[in-house]
């Protein structure tokens, strides 16, 4: 399996995780410890299609997409992208 790495490129407003541009996490099967786990649930299905070798269309890079938080008034946005 291929491992994930989402790392965050931009966060507006407070985050009450405490994310911070910069932060980056490995996803596998569960929470990356220290990530919010709201996060984690709306990046969980970008992640599995990068995992299993597929890409999103709308995306110039097949090995990277960007995911937002779902905290709409404090964004934390994530760049998921296939590891080494």
């Amino acid at each position: 399996m291929t491992t994930i790495i989402a790392k965050i490129i931009s966060q507006k407003g407070h985050c009450e995780a405490g994310h911070r541009v910069d932060d980056e996490f490995v996803i596998g099967q569960k929470t990356p410890p220290g990530m919010c786990s709201w996060a984690f649930y709306t990046l969980f299905p970008f992640a599995e299609i990068l995992q299993f070798g597929g890409a999103l269309p709308w995306e110039k890079d097949p090995n990277r997409t960007t995911v937002a938080c779902p905290d709409p008034g404090n964004p934390v946005v994530f760049e998921l992208r296939r590891g080494q």
